[in-house]
């Protein structure tokens, strides 16, 4: 059976989806939706999508719509989210699940009671390098002692990764240190305990923190430091340092290197090198089978609560 996918938001990251889902077998996207009707019908065209809208409740009318894939603004996910579950469609939402802790916990509640496939796209977890790295934890043949993580990026007006003008503001705390505080209490195999923030200036268009500073303890001692810059004017994206018992591993995305900087191959860790794409395919394997996927609503929640403590307490500041 053919599972029918409407995809919302055809920006940057909805095209990664898109590119993705091409490589998957058994799935088709029958419906896009995006605010610029005239950008997302030539995305549409580009992809073979038949239908086009800007309402994301025309796609949810579609008896034939298995499930949704949210890349929308940050703002809109949990709401969107919710609407999807209503509408008995299985959904995976783009990172961050929420930025109010008390709408996620809401989706996570409306997901029991239905029963649907709900997911958020914490593509760590799926990253080859960091399913390499989780592969050894599983074994037991390494345990982290430190991660060191960097998430830099150069974003002093509000443009997307196209260099396209965006309609929302991302957020250092509840988009990119999200990321990171999933993939620590996942890699560690232990819950957060212990978490510390401090932030930098207010930029006075923005509103937000351009600089962040991120500590974090797991119950099993493990520790993290995460720095966040969008001030950084250099290579954009995150690096990874895993300090362990028997290893140091260097992760940037879908590559991993160990602490002499020799390249390890990761070609063989899945059926892809794209971490979109195993996302994707995690996704559509639990509609199939009919069960809890990877980096499902409930699995992730606990993220979400430290980064309400961490907001709390940068508020508070």
């Amino acid at each position: 059976m053919t599972i029918k996918v409407a995809l919302a938001g055809a920006g940057a990251f909805g095209i990664k989806h898109l590119d993705g889902i091409q490589n998957i077998d058994g799935v088709e996207v029958v419906s896009l939706i995006s605010r610029d009707l005239a950008k997302t019908q030539e995305v549409a065209d580009k992809y073979g999508i038949k239908h086009v809208t800007t309402e994301l409740k025309d796609s949810l009318a579609i008896k034939e719509v298995d499930a949704v894939i949210l890349c929308t603004p940050t703002q809109m996910h949990a709401s969107q989210t919710i609407a999807c579950l209503e509408a008995g469609k299985h959904v995976q939402v783009e990172i961050p699940l929420c930025d109010i802790l008390a709408d996620g916990e809401k989706v996570v509640a409306l997901q029991k009671q239905t029963g649907l496939v709900a997911m958020c796209g914490h593509t760590r977890r799926f990253n080859p390098s960091h399913q390499y790295v989780h592969k050894k934890i599983t074994a037991g043949e390494f345990n982290i002692q430190q991660m060191d993580v960097q998430t830099y990026f150069f974003r002093r007006t509000n443009m997307n990764a196209l260099g396209q003008a965006r309609s929302w503001t991302d957020h250092l705390l509840w988009h990119h240190a999200a990321h990171t505080v999933d993939l620590f209490a996942y890699q560690a195999g232990s819950p957060i305990v212990k978490a510390n923030a401090i932030q930098g200036p207010i930029h006075k268009d923005l509103g937000i923190a351009m600089d962040m500073s991120i500590q974090l303890q797991a119950a099993n001692g493990a520790i993290c430091t995460l720095s966040l810059s969008f001030n950084n004017d250099g290579p954009l994206g995150t690096f990874f340092r895993y300090i362990g018992d028997t290893a140091t591993y260097i992760a940037r995305y879908d590559d991993l290197f160990n602490g002499k900087e020799e390249k390890i191959d990761v070609s063989k860790v899945d059926v892809s090198m794209n971490g979109i794409e195993l996302q994707d395919r995690e996704f559509f394997a639990a509609i199939q089978e009919g069960r809890e996927p990877n980096a499902s609503v409930a699995q992730v929640l606990p993220c979400y609560q430290v980064l309400h403590d961490l907001e709390q307490q940068l508020n508070a500041g």
